[in-house]
């Protein structure tokens, strides 16, 4: 990935909801994302981000991906779908006000419009949580 597109032309979440800054880098099925948790986070109670804003970073970061490659492929608007399955999720720690996460995620295998994607979260070099989850994007 060589271009810089802003966030919101490839998801189609907005503030307050919006949790992902930045799609970081693209490699065939791969992406990186960042996301810096600020104290007007929706999610964030006591400083905390608990576990539903963390599954909620890790599937706009599957969004993300699926926005750059169709933008990339054409289309006017990101694709806009649904977390349709957690299927295998660990949270090892949850973040806090000011953490950076950087994200990674995987695209797998699709079928009917439902793809498999697995994604791993770090602050600085510390997995703090992993997933494998179901996305579905009608057509």
């Amino acid at each position: 990935m060589n271009t810089f597109i802003p966030i919101f032309r490839l998801i189609p979440q907005r503030k307050p909801f919006l949790m992902v800054d930045r799609l970081l880098r693209v490699d065939g099925d791969n992406a990186i994302t960042q996301f810096s948790i600020g104290s007007d986070n929706y999610f964030v109670t006591d400083g905390i981000f608990p576990v539903t804003g963390l599954i909620e970073h890790l599937a706009q970061s599957a969004s993300a991906l699926a926005g750059y490659k169709a933008i990339m492929a054409g289309a006017e608007n990101p694709p806009i779908g649904m977390l349709a399955e957690v299927k295998h999720f660990i949270c090892h720690r949850l973040p806090s006000l000011g953490d950076i996460l950087i994200t990674e995620v995987s695209k797998g295998v699709e079928v009917n419009g439902v793809t498999i994607v697995t994604g791993n979260t770090h602050v600085e070099n510390e997995m703090i949580a992993e997933i494998n989850m179901k996305i579905y994007i009608p057509e």
